[in-house]
């Protein structure tokens, strides 16, 4: 790490969610990617996008190589290139990037993808900026994880290089707690029901979705389910 650069510090409260099926917070993305796009289409991204490159037009980065940390499907990715940064994205659900590269495809924008895992991720030299968006953040469970993460992104910014993410909070957990969200659309269905345990600090999801006209991408509950916890901690 430079020398020249401040040591990440860390003092805020930490919210993750973790996949139950097999111990790895992403691995449930690998069918939820076939139908992420379609049933999120209610995610801002536009308004994002126009935030994210006012907050790195603030802070003077107004062109160069930006990272995409947690890309998903490049929505967000394909925003700030087409605004004119050098765009690198990284996700550790191959099928994720896979619509993401369709996407680009269809764009023309010169994205480079990485399939990597965001705690131990590694790039060809330093960026301008990282930017990490819709939660990517809280699938660190634990502040090992988050650590790393930090780390690792300090490393590879350029000096005076920005770190743009977000976090899921407490609030949102103890509100989505004991809900039950339900869309039937034309071209598809999907129940999402979440349980809050406080005394465990938890919640868990439990989504399940399937398309008309195609088999059922999920056959149970038990096919995707997401445990959420948060911790609290100190630098």
């Amino acid at each position: 790490m430079a020398d020249e650069k401040s040591p990440v510090r860390i003092s805020h409260r930490h919210f993750a969610v973790k996949s139950l099926r097999n111990g790895d917070s992403m691995e449930a993305y690998s069918s939820f990617a076939k139908v992420y796009d379609m049933f999120m289409d209610n995610v801002p991204y536009e308004e994002w996008g126009k935030y994210l490159i006012n907050l790195l037009e603030e802070y003077g980065i107004k062109d160069g190589l930006v990272l995409d940390l947690g890309c998903g499907t490049g929505s967000i990715t394909e925003i700030l290139a087409d605004k004119g940064y050098d765009m690198i994205g990284i996700d550790y659900s191959e099928e994720m990037l896979n619509v993401a590269l369709d996407k680009k495809e269809k764009s023309g924008n010169n994205i480079l993808y990485l399939n990597q895992d965001m705690r131990e991720f590694e790039l060809y030299g330093t960026v301008r900026a990282i930017v990490s968006i819709c939660d990517s953040m809280n699938y660190m469970t634990t502040e090992e994880d988050l650590r790393d993460v930090f780390k690792l992104v300090n490393n590879y910014l350029d000096i005076g290089g920005i770190f743009i993410f977000d976090l899921n909070t407490i609030h949102k957990y103890e509100t989505i707690g004991e809900q039950v969200i339900a869309e039937n659309r034309d071209e598809g269905s999907f129940i999402w029901e979440n349980t809050f345990y406080e005394d465990e600090g938890a919640v868990r999801l439990y989504p399940r979705f399937g398309v008309y006209g195609t088999p059922k991408i999920f056959d149970s509950i038990d096919d995707f389910d997401i445990h959420g916890f948060f911790h609290e901690y100190k630098e």
